[in-house]
């Protein structure tokens, strides 16, 4: 992408059908979207990157807003397809969206990404039906920058168009700062516990794939019921110790400029960027892939070595691999159940810029809402990780987890009475 100091105001295009099936490759299994955009400067025709609404059945689609370089259509369109299915998993009056931005993050900051923030969130104006929040390469600051830009076309203080997972100072909920999505990572695990003969947190050996915002979070609260945390990745460079790694070491080598790659602690393996993949194939009781789609494909799933697969990431395992891992009998608990943190957290913002007394109650316990986000988020995850185990034991050995998961997601997206969360109803 060019330099954003000179970025021209960002157009929509709105793709038709057929422009779709023209322009982008769709891998199999990655369904077209109900409507789809492409986000471009008119005068260079370059393109800043493209949004999708998967499905508004349950209302308006609300998706992060991801910055990160390669961006393509085809991976926003998977990753809205994902969050339709996390909506309505967990009951949310909400359909699925994602955007998706040309970039690298670590090249964006002060002025350039004000910029880019502020353009972007113009032309966002022009999609109603599309709620932002954050996601990989965005953060609350962002999304403050957004809900303002909207306050001010809009002329309402509290608008309810998005912008979610703002400062909790400015009367929002901080997704990544309060660890909102890796909370229900850990609700999952704490579930399989009950689900899983044998299985237990405390001593298992835990691989963590992409330790941002989500992954260094679940990495802390694992550790805290006993984990040791033999692997972790970021885009510098891949870490393993059989014996552990330093999880304070870890969380202070990822806020230096060199993130991961200045861990000082003791390592038996060092990879580099270019092998990151092969730290999956390590061994690990619990592997928590948290960063892009596809990491978990037909070249490595057989080397998985994991008991248990928590999805961090958004489409992390390849369709196709699914059989696989379930025939080798580890528990991939998928995307849409398990990471579903951010998403209630989102809905629940919605509610509250909407309606002050519902605000004025789930913040009356004095910490700005978060310990309600907490308990909900743990509530929906677990009885939803248990319904999907409940569904796989009744209906035999041979349906996979993500097989379950998506009867009931789909159940709830086309039920003709729309059942939502009672804490979310009108």
């Amino acid at each position: 992408m060019k330099s954003l100091t000179s970025l021209e105001r960002i157009e929509i295009e709105v793709l038709t059908a057929r422009q779709i099936t023209s322009r982008y490759d769709f891998p199999l299994g990655i369904r077209k979207p109900e409507r789809a955009y492409r986000l471009f400067t008119r005068k260079a025709n370059q393109t800043v990157g493209f949004v999708a609404i998967d499905d508004r059945s349950r209302g308006p689609g609300l998706g992060g807003v991801r910055l990160a370089p390669g961006v393509t259509l085809p991976e926003v369109c998977g990753l809205a397809s994902a969050m339709t299915l996390k909506s309505a998993a967990a009951l949310l009056p909400l359909g699925g969206a994602k955007s998706g931005l040309l970039g690298t993050p670590s090249n964006l900051t002060g002025a350039g990404k004000t910029e880019l923030i502020a353009r972007v969130a113009e032309a966002l104006w022009q999609i109603p039906e599309y709620v932002p929040g954050p996601d990989m390469g965005t953060d609350e600051k962002d999304m403050q920058a957004v809900y303002d830009f909207f306050s001010m076309k809009s002329g309402k203080p509290q608008h309810g168009r998005g912008g979610i997972g703002r400062p909790p100072s400015m009367g929002g909920f901080p997704i990544d700062e309060w660890g909102l999505t890796a909370h229900g990572l850990f609700a999952a695990a704490r579930e399989a516990e009950r689900q899983i003969p044998g299985f237990q947190i405390s001593g298992s050996r835990v691989i963590i794939q992409g330790f941002g915002n989500v992954g260094h979070a679940v990495a802390a609260k694992l550790a805290a019921a006993g984990a040791i945390i033999v692997g972790a990745s970021d885009v510098t460079c891949g870490l393993y110790n059989a014996k552990g790694l330093d999880i304070n070491e870890l969380s202070a080598a990822r806020r230096r400029p060199y993130g991961l790659a200045g861990y000082q602690g003791a390592t038996d393996t060092h990879l580099v960027p270019e092998a990151l993949d092969r730290l999956l194939e390590h061994p690990c009781d619990i592997l928590v892939p948290a960063a892009r789609p596809d990491i978990i494909r037909e070249t490595n799933a057989g080397r998985i070595t994991a008991r248990l697969i928590l999805q961090g990431a958004n489409n992390p395992v390849r369709h196709s691999c699914e059989g696989q891992l379930h025939r080798r009998g580890i528990a991939n608990l998928t995307d849409f159940i398990v990471n579903a943190g951010g998403v209630i957290a989102g809905a629940v913002e919605l509610k509250a810029d909407r309606d002050p007394e519902f605000s004025r109650k789930i913040r009356s316990d004095g910490a700005s809402g978060r310990l309600f986000l907490e308990k909900l988020v743990t509530r929906v995850v677990a009885e939803n990780v248990a319904e999907v185990f409940g569904r796989q034991k009744r209906a035999g050995s041979n349906i996979l987890w993500k097989a379950a998961a998506m009867q009931l997601a789909k159940e709830r997206l086309t039920s003709e009475k729309l059942r939502v969360l009672p804490e979310l109803e009108p």
